[in-house]
């Protein structure tokens, strides 16, 4: 088999042509429906995250203590830049059919260095549990009718049981990846259409109009928000800013492009399994595969812009105008304390118990859709990153990577049971948003390295690069505020 040798330290990618979409979906013509039944997928699971711990948490405190105006406008920069940032770790696995934590080994000075960091930075960013406490207070108050006292370990026991339910809900699977995509089918339109319903009832127009007009008002900070909190929501909003390549390796198991001859991570339901390559392919540059590459990217495009970015600025705005007719209606401003149900408690002041629990509910599948997304996404990391960089794992688990996966499902959920006792949610959640930053830092430039290095026609433009810059500005700027607030004082006040 011809070889293609990209980067350092790992074996070179087979070669093969790229596979036309139709037989990936196993449809003879491949038309809007088709598109929408078959290919439409990572951008939802990443949706599911997306539409979470910022939209429904940061955002809406951030909103609810200082306006529109001087926030709405790192929300829309931080969507867009994200979402071209998404396209860029996508293009990297359509092209290698190696998940981003994989290829990240091909990186000067190699694997010895970047795989293991890059697993590290997604476990110290999310291990905390923010986005598990938070769902867990939003149960509680739809069982009991009332938020969660301060200090109460109910709210804790029910964010374990949902982690609980997310084990389930994967070991159930037959693919992995596609029941996270059905089940945030479900959960993110329910979320969307019942937020706008709510929103349309019971929002005043001129706050809509203040939230629209925030986005693309150009402004500076208003006085009294710190830069950390501006960084958490930067680093929340859309998905995890510079750490958002974890969860770009759905499009390997979704068979996008050379995924389709890498395999996937398959559930225990999935039979023999998912024959899961240790070692990624990429095709001849050649006029076929050059044609099939763009039907495959305008597929990307359409999957992460017109799914991806929509959702998330409607995730956003939606939660946030209902936050600030909330604050309105109390007239008081949320906490980090209160936050995961502020809205709920005042919408039952005014419009009585359904608004509440319509409220809640609305509030529990934001929250655990999140949950869903993250806590799988780590297992996922780190089994990826065993399976490709580990021949004595392979050999251990006799080549079936589910044997690895589930039992560190099961002892990922042991520690965070434990960690998501020592703080506050919010407190967890600016935690794990700011720490995601620091990815904006490092990994754009990886990305420069190895999309510069692929197959013609699937390298970038060379204005993608400088966007892939404006990702280590903007988002980098924040997390280093947010060290020197740390260690001392921060860098920037307002």
């Amino acid at each position: 088999m011809a070889e293609y040798p990209l980067g350092v330290s790992r074996p070179p990618l087979g070669v093969r042509d790229l596979p036309e979409p139709e037989e990936v979906f196993g449809v003879p013509r491949l038309g809007p429906w088709q598109i929408v039944k078959f290919a439409i997928g990572p951008s939802l699971i990443a949706l599911g995250i997306s539409i979470g711990s910022g939209e429904w948490l940061l955002g809406p405190q951030a909103v609810g203590q200082f306006g529109f105006v001087g926030v709405g406008w790192v929300i829309l920069v931080s969507a867009v830049l994200q979402t071209f940032y998404n396209v860029e770790c996508a293009r990297t696995v359509m092209a290698t059919g190696e998940t981003p934590v994989v290829a990240w080994g091909r990186v000067p000075p190699g694997l010895w260095l970047w795989v293991p960091l890059s697993v590290g930075l997604v476990i110290f960013a999310f291990i905390a549990g923010g986005w598990a406490a938070s769902a867990g207070q939003g149960l509680y108050a739809l069982v009991h009718g009332e938020p969660a006292p301060a200090g109460a370990e109910e709210p804790r026991l029910w964010a374990i049981a949902l982690l609980v339910l997310v084990f389930v809900l994967t070991a159930s699977a037959k693919r992995i990846s596609r029941t996270l995509e059905l089940a945030n089918w479900i959960m993110v339109g329910a979320i969307l259409v019942a937020l706008f319903v709510v929103d349309v009832i019971v929002v005043p127009w001129d706050i809509w109009w203040e939230g629209l007009r925030g986005l693309v008002t150009p402004a500076a900070p208003p006085a009294g928000i710190t830069a950390t909190q501006l960084g958490g929501l930067a680093g929340f909003t859309a998905l995890v800013s510079g750490l958002n390549w974890y969860v770009m390796g759905h499009y390997r198991d979704k068979g996008y492009g050379m995924g389709f001859h890498t395999g996937f991570l398959a559930g225990l339901r999935g039979g023999g399994g998912s024959g899961l390559l240790s070692v990624g392919m990429t095709f001849p540059d050649n006029t076929v595969n050059k044609g099939r590459w763009r039907r495959w990217y305008r597929l990307l495009l359409l999957d992460m812009w017109g799914v991806f970015f929509i959702g998330a600025l409607l995730g956003m705005l939606l939660p946030t105008i209902l936050m600030a007719h909330a604050v309105n209606v109390v007239g008081e401003k949320p906490t980090a304390a209160n936050v995961p149900t502020f809205v709920a408690a005042a919408l039952d002041v005014s419009y009585g118990r359904l608004a509440f629990y319509v409220a809640l509910v609305v509030g529990v599948l934001v929250l655990f859709s999140t949950q869903l997304g993250i806590f799988e996404g780590m297992v996922r990391v780190v089994t990826d990153a065993a399976h490709a960089t580990s021949p004595r794992l392979r050999r251990l688990v006799e080549g079936d990577p589910r044997r690895f996966y589930y039992p560190f499902m099961l002892g990922l959920l042991v520690v965070i049971a434990i960690v998501l006792h020592l703080a506050v949610p919010v407190s967890l959640v600016q935690w794990s948003a700011n720490m995601s930053n620091l990815g904006a830092l490092i990994y754009p430039f990886l990305l420069i390295y190895l999309n510069s290095r692929l197959p013609r026609p699937a390298r970038p433009r060379p204005w993608h690069y400088v966007l892939l810059i404006a990702n280590v500005l903007f988002f980098g700027f924040f997390f280093i505020n947010f060290l020197a607030d740390l260690v001392g004082d921060p860098l920037v006040t307002f």
